[in-house]
């Protein structure tokens, strides 16, 4: 794996443990003679057309992110360039977690699928590739209002609480995308997989707090228009990627909506072209609506009903007192007034105590291994808060270390025991341990005995905060789900092999302006060995066309191409297209 200071990027360098299990190794030596053609006719087919309908001037961004229509980037080289803009970039396996993907656009770090699209599945994949990610999200970056969207909802969806639901849509989208891009899958398989997928998304329940982000995720970052309802441009990764969906959505039949706060109520399915997007009309508006989605998050509002989300997540998440100090753990439990007050939380398992995000010394999860109990609020008859009392205080209500001391909160729980030391942060009290301690509730139900062994008891008057994961992952050693399911690696044939060798051989005569000659038998194994292939033909006219070589060669292959495009359906609009970048090229100063 990479050493993440080799990339010299600061953004890179700055990625924590927990995200850094995501990174693989590029192995740039793996990408084929064809995928290099791939990426050469889905750049070029995007400028030619994006250069009028994109929001950003296209060609700027992407050599402002260092990246060449000619062949596909090199992550030394994208990490180079787009250290100048702040950001930086890294190669995963396919789809990671939401929760992953959101962190690191906090951090500023594009994630860029090692792989790249299988040429059957030119026009768009539902996997995600290196064209979708570099061609796609890179070339924008360089819009410092759009790339301090980008970075903020990553901020805002790294502490989004998720649902047991939400991780199997996420195997299922996965495993998905994977099918579709390996080798001779069974088409039956596929559609299994394709329903499931549905019967998953309709059947989500509630949706959770990351759900209804990734759907302003994707109707933004994926599939965003910016500008006016008659007329928007593009700015969506997923459409700038898509040579397909990047023309057919600008058509009446793709509904244009105005985006608000009410995009969350539009769920979105990968396999299939969009039927509606939504226009913003600035990126400022984006920011906007985000902070009225945020408004209503778990991590802004607190309280007993983010507890409850937390529970329902079934997962490590994080809440915090209005002391500061922060508990992570899974949620099991809650003791809620009838009013909605929040009384007392209780986690499970391995949780750790922590401030400002660090961890306390002394309370990782091995120590607090069977879990963490504790009441929330004011003692009984007391205006000021718990937190709030300075140590005198403290002492005139009997509470000073190596005395006994009793609490009565406001809910009726008791607590009475020896404390042992007080622990303050910036000038709050956050943590009171006692030995031979008790816990009851009102009605006498006990909640902690003195055979538990020390109690740890947690200060605050509210729970202000819940959010996703743990508030120092690094020191709770926090590994992020990763998928069992792995891309699959191609085994080329024999005969794929040896189209790979006619596409090298044709890509080293237009780069060299040399060995012309080899083109008229290389057009010949094309047609004896290899009828299905199209590109490397479109490839060999290019080259007599412009260099107006072997006339009668050129004729030959239109007339090859224009059968193909009449007999095979799929491969019309390709071959249309690329005849029509060859007759209309593409500046040459676009490809240095």
């Amino acid at each position: 794996m990479n050493n993440f200071n080799d990339f010299n990027n600061s953004q890179v360098a700055k990625l924590p443990r927990h995200l850094r299990q995501f990174i693989v190794d590029q192995h740039y030596e793996k990408y084929t003679p064809v995928d290099q053609a791939v990426w050469r006719y889905v750049m070029r087919q995007n400028y030619s057309y994006l250069k009028q309908v994109a929001y950003y001037p296209y060609i700027k961004g992407l050599q402002s992110a260092g990246l060449s229509i000619e062949h596909i980037p090199d992550l030394q080289t994208m990490n180079d360039n787009l250290g100048k803009l702040g950001w930086g970039a890294v190669t995963v396996d396919g789809f990671i977690p939401p929760a992953a993907f959101m962190e690191y656009q906090a951090y500023r770090v594009l994630v860029i699928a090692a792989d790249i699209r299988q040429i059957n599945h030119i026009e768009y994949t539902p996997a995600p590739d290196i064209i979708h990610e570099s061609a796609g999200h890179a070339p924008i970056i360089a819009d410092p209002d759009y790339n301090n969207y980008l970075s903020y909802i990553g901020t805002i969806g790294a502490k989004a609480m998720f649902s047991a639901q939400d991780f199997e849509l996420y195997e299922a989208i996965r495993n998905l995308s994977i099918l579709k891009e390996a080798v001779a899958v069974n088409e039956v398989e596929i559609e299994k997989t394709e329903i499931l997928l549905r019967k998953l998304a309709d059947n989500l329940g509630e949706p959770s707090e990351m759900a209804l982000l990734s759907r302003l995720h994707w109707w933004t970052v994926e599939y965003g228009l910016i500008g006016s309802l008659e007329d928007p441009k593009i700015y969506g990764a997923g459409l700038l990627s898509s040579i397909g969906e990047s023309a057919s959505c600008r058509n009446q039949e793709v509904k244009k909506i105005p985006y608000t706060i009410d995009t969350i109520n539009y769920n979105y399915d990968i396999t299939k072209p969009q039927p509606y997007l939504f226009v913003t009309e600035t990126f400022q508006n984006l920011i906007d609506v985000l902070e009225q989605f945020a408004d209503t998050m778990a991590f802004r509002r607190g309280g007993a009903e983010s507890i409850k989300k937390a529970i329902a997540c079934k997962n490590v998440a994080t809440a915090v007192y209005s002391s500061g100090l922060q508990v992570s753990g899974l949620y099991t439990n809650m003791i809620v007034a009838t009013p909605g007050d929040l009384n007392f939380i209780k986690t499970k398992s391995g949780t750790a105590l922590a401030f400002a995000n660090k961890q306390l010394e002394g309370h990782s999860k091995f120590y607090h291994k069977d879990g963490f109990s504790s009441p929330v609020g004011k003692l009984k008859g007391m205006d000021m808060p718990l937190e709030n009392l300075s140590i005198e205080e403290l002492k005139a209500l009997g509470i000073a270390v190596d005395e006994k001391a009793d609490f009565t909160f406001e809910s009726g729980i008791h607590v009475q025991g020896l404390v042992t030391s007080i622990l303050q942060r910036e000038g709050k009290n956050i943590l009171i341990v006692l030995e031979e301690a008790t816990m009851k509730e009102s009605a006498g139900n006990v909640l902690f005995q003195p055979e538990w062994g020390t109690y740890d008891m947690a200060i605050g008057e509210k729970i202000v905060s819940v959010f996703n994961g743990a508030a120092d992952k690094d020191a709770f050693e926090e590994i992020t789900y990763i998928s069992p399911k792995q891309t699959q690696k191609i085994i080329y044939s024999n005969a794929m092999e040896e189209l790979h060798e006619i596409y090298a051989k044709v890509r080293a005569i237009r780069e060299q302006e040399s060995m012309e000659e080899e083109l008229p038998a290389l057009f010949e194994f094309l047609k004896k060995d290899h009828p299905t292939d199209w590109l490397s033909a479109l490839e060999i006219l290019e080259i007599t066309y412009h260099r107006k070589l072997f006339p009668d060669l050129e004729m030959q292959l239109r007339a090859y191409l224009l059968y193909k495009s009449e007999h095979v359906p799929e491969l019309k609009k390709l071959i249309t297209d690329g005849l029509y970048v060859i007759e209309n090229p593409v500046n040459q100063l676009i490809t240095e």
